[in-house]
């Protein structure tokens, strides 16, 4: 896509940021993470970046405030102004009060011992005075929604608390320009709503803001959409352009916004910004398509267990972690051989414990779990890994070999399986997770994705019955999220029970075949898929929401988990 004429003239002594011919090479690597990149960005203005991993966004994030090539070592070349000012003579910390920087690990960017000390640190290191920075802190907080959280320890606050408390830190400078690089990443959805809400603020109030984010649905509102493709600008266009080249953010790594994609299957020629007016365009250009709505269904209760044991049987669990509250509370749960069940909730309902007792990482302080009627307490670490494999959030918390290969076979080489089978595991596991190429290849030299895959391959290897993930898709671009999330089907169609602990609506509707929603360390739906997303109270009372396309759907009188079934239906009745 050719840059707008509009775009370009804008002036660059006047723009808010101005990147000229900026090329990139890490020391070491064999190709540019930046070729040639060049785009101004007005005052006030609000661009959403995207790209595949590894296009260069947060490399041109960092850039912008001279991490590199100050701090990270390579070649550069080309030119970046701020507000019509030069970079190529000032240090980091000469540009930290003109471009504020948010970390996609926001959580690293905090330490204090309070929350008026986090805001006051950068202050400190750029110099000010300390009257000036008490007279800062507050309006700081107060733009975030953190004003009476001065006192609060940091590490205390929720996940959406502790982003806006890390956006607050670089509003105290007072910076013309705003970078947020994926600033929802780990978020629940309550958390990713409260981050998105203050960025529309923050944009009303005329800061020139830059977001790199993976979801499009988020972007819509941006006033121009960069997307980069190896280092180059591929796109750059206001959004309803933008999102409309789907066969381009597709081949990209970006998932296009499902209602305008839609739209587009259903040749209707529009990027809506919201169901409302997906609605609209489709009642236009299908008058004859009913329009009653579904109202509220009751969780129908439970269906009675078969009386032999499920495979695996949470039976009154409780827990807590030392000196806390309740965790988990008097959970009752089955999981039958084959399923396919996603746990869901806001971050700190009980998820991730609750994992963690199903392979015995943590024991119940009450209750007890079972393993085909088999008190789990009773059972061997090997028996259990055999039966029921974990892969954590982050790949990196369980990789720690020299190669790919050591990796896949260290499971299988601890329990005392002959050299031939462990070969036999490794070539079948690896072949199953597509990374049979990789064998010798370093695995902290592969991508999230690939770090993700070979996670999955290192328990795979083991054959277990049942495969637990937790939030298998976070931090991957999109063709990463489907690459990974069709292993997993694929496991799960040859038998393999699969459960996945997300905050991404549409991976449950496209996936899942059962949801089970945690709040307060407590179980309060437990049932199918379509049921669940009918659960409107529900879904608000715990900061949930089904994907926009299963919402467009319902106003239609109808319920549609994804884009092609909801295509299909209305090309049937019209």
């Amino acid at each position: 896509m050719k840059i707008d004429a509009q775009i370009l003239s804008i002036d660059q002594a006047s723009a808010a940021v101005a990147v000229d011919g900026v090329t990139f090479t890490y020391h070491g690597a064999d190709r540019p993470a930046l070729r040639g990149v060049s785009f101004t960005q007005a005052a006030g203005e609000t661009i959403g970046v995207m790209g595949a991993s590894g296009a260069g966004k947060s490399t041109l994030a960092k850039c912008l405030n001279r991490i590199v090539p100050e701090f990270e070592d390579g070649d550069f070349h080309g030119v970046i102004r701020i507000a019509g000012e030069s970079l190529e003579v000032l240090r980091v910390c000469d540009v930290a009060p003109k471009v504020g920087m948010v970390f996609q690990d926001f959580e690293s960017q905090l330490f204090s011992t309070n929350v008026a000390h986090e805001v006051a640190f950068a202050m400190e290191q750029v110099g000010m005075d300390r009257a000036e920075m008490d007279r800062r802190i507050l309006p700081a907080l107060e733009a975030v929604g953190l004003r009476g959280f001065e006192h609060r320890d940091p590490m205390s606050l929720s996940g959406g608390e502790k982003q806006r408390l890390a956006i607050a830190s670089v509003l105290a400078l007072r910076p013309s320009v705003i970078v947020l690089d994926e600033p929802t990443t780990d978020l629940d959805p309550e958390g990713r709503a409260e981050v998105f809400d203050l960025i529309a603020k923050l944009r009303a109030q005329g800061l020139s803001l830059i977001v790199i984010e993976h979801e499009s649905e988020e972007l819509r509102a941006a006033d121009r959409i960069v997307v980069l493709r190896e280092g180059e600008i591929a796109a750059d266009g206001p959004p309803a352009e933008v999102f409309a080249r789907t066969e381009l953010l597709t081949a990209c790594g970006v998932r296009p916004p499902g209602l305008g994609h839609a739209l587009g299957l259903l040749g209707i020629d529009a990027q809506p910004k919201s169901v409302e007016q997906a609605y609209d365009a489709i009642e236009r250009a299908y008058p004859r398509l009913a329009t009653n709505q579904i109202g509220n269904v009751n969780a129908r209760p439970e269906s009675s267990m078969p009386v032999a044991p499920a495979f695996i049987g949470i039976e009154n669990v409780s827990f807590s972690y030392a000196g806390g509250p309740r965790v988990l509370d008097s959970i009752e749960l089955k999981v039958e051989a084959g399923e396919f069940l996603a746990i869901v909730g806001q971050n700190g309902s009980g998820k991730t414990t609750l994992a963690k007792h199903i392979v015995g990482l943590l024991q119940p302080v009450a209750g007890r779990v079972t393993i085909d009627g088999k008190d789990r307490a009773e059972m061997r670490p090997a028996e259990t890994a055999r039966a029921v494999a974990y892969v954590f959030q982050n790949p990196d918390h369980q990789i720690f070999a020299a190669t790919v290969e050591e990796e896949v076979a260290f499971g299988p080489r601890n329990f005392g399986l002959a050299e031939d089978e462990i070969r036999r595991r490794c070539d079948e596991a690896l072949e199953a997770v597509g990374l049979q190429n990789e064998r010798q290849s370093d695995p902290f030299l592969l991508s999230k994705g690939e770090r993700q895959r070979l996670a999955v391959a290192s328990v795979l290897v083991l054959r277990p019955r049942m495969l637990i993930l937790d939030e298998p898709t976070t931090g991957l671009d999109h063709r990463e999220q489907l690459r990974m999330m069709a292993l997993v089907r694929d496991l799960n169609r040859a038998g393999i029970a699969i459960v996945i602990i997300t905050h991404t609506p549409w991976l449950v509707a496209e996936y899942a075949r059962r949801v089970v929603l945690m709040r307060k360390g407590a179980k309060i739906f437990d049932g199918g898929v379509r049921e669940f997303f009918m659960q409107d109270e529900l879904l608000r009372s715990s900061s949930f929401r089904a994907p926009e396309i299963t919402e467009l759907s319902r106003r239609f009188g109808t319920l549609a988990l994804t884009t092609d079934e909801f295509v299909a239906w209305v090309k049937g009745r019209a």
